[in-house]
């Protein structure tokens, strides 16, 4: 996929893992780009299939677009001859970019897949609430705790990370953590390989030189980040059950084994929208093969 803006700038490019899994950080990374699901339009070369059923559920617009019509806006606008996926997805970017009042949105799907409509609404409301959560603990953490970023980078998401932040919310108490401790949080949360490891990095980077902000002010910031880290945490528990749920679905359905071989789709965040995210953009998801 390839993800642009309103003016053509490439964002990002990705190519998503099949099922459920790639629905999740399409909408992980639509999470970073747009403020709402309205904002985002797709494209896609099919109007059938599982993915184009989570993703109208999901309250994006989608276009479908003939093939036929990828091909003569190709030969149109594009002057090199040289054929790829990142080429497709970003003409088909451009094409909803610029031309999208021609084609007709998809106005859902069979009724075998709007069984997935409820599942995959909620999956991707849950996915968007926790990156905000994770947007303002990523926040909290520059202002008073930047250790923990240097330490578990952007993904705020990861057991690794909450685990330690659950029990290490500021980073005095941070840095009286031994390995042992940290080891066993980071058990806690799923980790099997490379323990002892991990948690020496980890502690290295928590008891790095720092300067500290005043004790009232750095306990009023740790209530802050403990309560950020418990919501975070429930939240991916519960995304982790809907996304079972929606797995079952997906796999329950007759057309599960076709879906995987379609094209993929073109998504943008809407420039009318009511409510505009900083960064506008669109993307080409490709199916996994």
């Amino acid at each position: 996929m390839v993800v642009l803006d309103e003016h053509g700038t490439v964002l990002a490019k990705r190519r998503f893992a099949e099922g459920v899994a790639g629905v999740a950080a399409l909408h992980e990374l639509l999470a970073e780009l747009a403020g709402e699901p309205t904002e985002v339009v797709v494209g896609i070369e099919t109007d059938r299939g599982l993915w184009v059923a989570s993703l109208v559920a999901a309250g994006y617009e989608v276009y479908a677009v003939n093939p036929l019509a990828v091909a003569r806006y190709w030969e149109r606008h594009v002057v090199s001859g040289a054929k790829s996926d990142p080429a497709d997805a970003q003409v088909l970017a451009d094409l909803v970019r610029t031309d999208r009042h021609h084609h007709r949105p998809v106005a859902g799907d069979s009724e075998l897949a709007q069984a997935t409509k409820v599942l995959a609404r909620a999956h991707q409301r849950a996915i968007w609430d926790r990156q905000r959560q994770l947007n303002r603990l990523r926040s909290i953490l520059r202002e008073f705790f930047p250790a923990a970023l240097e330490a578990f980078g952007t993904d705020l998401a990861h057991p690794d990370a909450l685990g330690v932040l659950e029990r290490a919310p500021t980073p005095a108490l941070a840095a009286k953590l031994s390995v042992s401790a940290i080891g066993a949080a980071l058990r806690r949360g799923g980790r099997q390989r490379n323990v002892e490891s991990r948690a020496q990095a980890i502690q290295k980077l928590l008891r790095a030189p720092r300067l500290d902000a005043p004790a009232a002010v750095a306990a009023a910031y740790g209530a802050q980040v403990r309560s950020l880290v418990a919501v975070a945490a429930e939240m991916t528990r519960q995304i982790a059950a809907l996304e079972a749920e929606l797995g079952r679905s997906f796999e329950s359905h007759p057309d599960a084994e076709i879906v995987r071989s379609l094209p993929g789709g073109v998504l943008k965040a809407h420039p009318e929208a009511e409510s505009h995210a900083h960064h506008e953009g669109y993307q080409h998801a490709r199916t996994p093969e």
